[in-house]
């Protein structure tokens, strides 16, 4: 046994943390293995493979245990064993910063080797103003569930106008069936999604397709089956309760090194596994009341990596809070994250195509709702709301477009229903395709749900693998409380059944079939348009205007570029409108139609409308999206929005 006596170094202010914890394999010298387990009086280092070892770790400051192992090499197998003097307990137990758990979650950790031939060197990521994300979980996109499977996709993605995909979580979890979100080894990749070598290879070939890879991380809690880390120190707290259990100590009492060991996690991924951005969940779920809150510090080393790195590394959060600080600069008084999810968006677009009202859809419905989302990005900007029984969120309206990702369909959206319906299992064609067509040509960030470009039939239910009944029962019982504010009087399926899972496998095939080849058709065309029209090229709300005009159940849009200006009408009625519009003088192309019998609709209009000061009848037909466009003179240089009149 070889100890070493070099200081764990702390980090603070806005120092970056180095890269330490856990078993780093370092060539000539062996392995290095470093662990926070301040409950334990000793720390053992026990080796299991090839042959059985232990060795006592040296402690250093704050709670730190460190030894160096030339025996120890990739493939080894080991555990810590934590001795308390007080209670005079002896665990053994896996490491917290594992990188590979080959027997699963109860099983022993493995040392890594992070060499890999990487082809990836000239890459400098995406720009989130040019970012389609497509979001997909590892288990059900393909038939054998692997990150290595998803390659063979990677063509159609291209086709498909996907500049990025967003992994659902891969850190390791009981079983073989999760969402990712009961991960209980944050720097582990699941195995039977193929690891750390898979996910690798995954983001090395995504890159040289020139696709960007974001990851969701849960940093808010871990899954409870599984989680030791309770037995090494306070990662948790009892100041404070989340949905799923015990918080995340972020700021009370020994807090710092549990920050450290989460933007460590960051760190790895976007440093080792050269993923491109991060998607954090539920950072509502993460109370945190220090002067520098955790997100703060994070934003800043995740970015300062970037940064050296040379490219572009994107932190996206979901948040329920519809607050800007999530995503505003650290000097503005934010966090410095770089974009969230708009649940308010979805919500004011899917409770008026559904006309769902339960549970959070009952503060949306109305036409006016979807103009404020598409007009300042948060629909809810202090108002009351009936669902919250209090005011709720702060103003959006001047913070940049590209910040708010958008969607008609997520794996929350999906999943959460007590049936796992998709919208084509409850929305007609016409309303499919004016959802596709108001998230591809709003202003903000689009995101597509895996499958939802052909029309997928499959569901997609909510499945663990848990080996506990009386957690398995728990889980059951929290999934029907969770339906009871939405008057589904259904009984879900079981999560815990092979066959929910099974059910939720996509099938690619049905992408050649049909009406299903035909939405696949239509979404190419809605992202060509995205990425070739001038004025609807980024993410902008600065050259945009937005009206609603209930009495014809229209929203109509008006964006200008540096060379175009388009006219969009969603009209959202049984019935076809006419509608009377005076737009800026000149001819303007119909550029796109979902009504048009290309797309199945009943037709539209002529290609070509002449405007000159008087008022042209628009013929929209029943729930879709038209788009006109008008190429500017060569001297025009328009800064106002286009006049209208009804």
């Amino acid at each position: 046994m070889v100890s070493s006596s070099e200081p764990i170094k702390e980090f603070a202010g806005n120092a970056s943390p180095v890269l330490t914890l856990g078993a780093r394999y370092v060539g000539k010298i062996g392995c290095r293995f470093t662990v926070w387990a301040p409950r334990a009086d000793q720390v053992d280092l026990c080796l299991l493979s090839p042959k059985e070892k232990i060795i006592a770790m040296s402690p250093m400051a704050s709670g730190y245990f460190q030894t160096v192992s030339e025996e120890a090499t990739p493939g080894t197998r080991y555990v810590y064993r934590l001795h308390d003097r007080d209670s005079q307990a002896v665990l053994d137990r896996p490491d917290p910063a594992s990188r590979r758990q080959p027997e699963g979650v109860h099983g022993p950790s493995e040392v890594v080797s992070s060499r890999f031939d990487w082809e990836d060197k000239d890459w400098a990521g995406v720009p989130l103003s040019r970012m389609i994300l497509y979001e997909l979980h590892v288990g059900t996109f393909t038939a054998s569930g692997t990150l290595e499977a998803v390659i063979e996709h990677l063509q159609r993605f291209n086709d498909l106008g996907i500049t990025a995909i967003e992994l659902m979580p891969v850190a390791q979890f009981p079983g073989v069936r999760n969402w990712g979100y009961d991960g209980v080894f944050p720097f582990a990749v699941q195995q039977s999604y193929g690891g750390l070598i898979g996910l690798k290879r995954l983001v090395n070939a995504c890159h040289l397709s020139g696709i960007a890879v974001i990851l969701d991380v849960v940093y808010n809690h871990l899954g409870p089956e599984g989680n030791c880390m309770k037995d090494y120190g306070p990662y948790f707290t009892d100041s404070y309760k989340t949905f799923w259990g015990a918080a995340v100590n972020f700021d009370g009492p020994h807090s710092d090194p549990v920050r450290r060991f989460f933007i460590e996690d960051a760190l790895f991924w976007v440093g080792e596994c050269h993923l491109d951005g991060l998607r954090i969940d539920a950072v509502h779920a993460m109370p945190d009341f220090s002067a520098r809150p955790f997100l703060s510090e994070l934003s800043e080393a995740v970015h300062d990596a970037a940064k050296k790195q040379g490219r572009a590394v994107h932190l996206i959060a979901e948040s329920g809070l519809n607050d800007t600080r999530v995503i505003r600069p650290e000097e503005s008084g934010g966090y410095g994250l770089d974009a969230q999810w708009n649940d308010d968006f979805h919500h004011a677009l899917h409770a008026l195509l559904t006309g769902e009202k339960g549970g959070y859809y009952s503060d949306f419905g109305g036409l006016d709702h979807m103009r404020r989302a598409f007009q300042s990005g948060f629909v809810y900007q202090g108002e009351y709301s009936l669902y919250r029984g209090r005011r709720h969120g702060n103003r959006s309206g001047t913070i940049p477009a590209e910040r708010f990702v958008v969607f008609s369909q997520n794996h929350d959206q999906v999943g959460n229903r007590a049936n796992g319906e998709r919208l084509c299992h409850i929305l007609s064609f016409e309303k499919l395709k004016l959802a596709a067509a108001l998230v591809l040509l709003s202003p903000y960030v689009p995101l597509l749900f895996m499958g939802e470009e052909y029309g997928e039939t499959a569901p997609f239910l909510y499945f663990i693998s848990h080996s506990d009944d009386g957690l398995i029962n728990s889980v059951r019982e929290g999934r029907k409380r969770e339906f009871s504010a939405f008057d589904w009087e259904v009984e879900p399926p079981d999560p815990q059944a092979v066959s929910s899972f099974k059910a939720s496998k996509l099938d690619h095939r049905l992408c050649k079939e049909g009406r299903h080849r035909l939405m696949v058709e239509y979404y190419k065309e809605l992202t060509l348009i995205r990425q070739t029209v001038d004025a609807l090229f980024g993410p902008s709300r600065h050259r945009m205007d937005v009206r609603s005009i209930p009495e014809k159940d229209v929203l109509f849009l008006t964006r200008w570029g540096e060379v175009d200006e388009a006219a969009l009408f969603f009209h959202f009625s049984d019935f076809r409108a006419g509608l009377p519009v005076n737009l800026t003088a000149g001819e303007w192309r119909r550029r796109f139609d979902s009504g048009d019998t290309a797309w199945q609709g009943e037709g539209g209009g002529p290609d070509i409308l002449s405007f000159n000061g008087s008022p042209i009848e628009l013929s929209l037909s029943p729930w879709s999206a038209l788009l006109l466009i008008r190429r500017k003179s060569d001297t025009e240089i328009r800064r106002d929005p286009p006049a209208y009149e009804a």
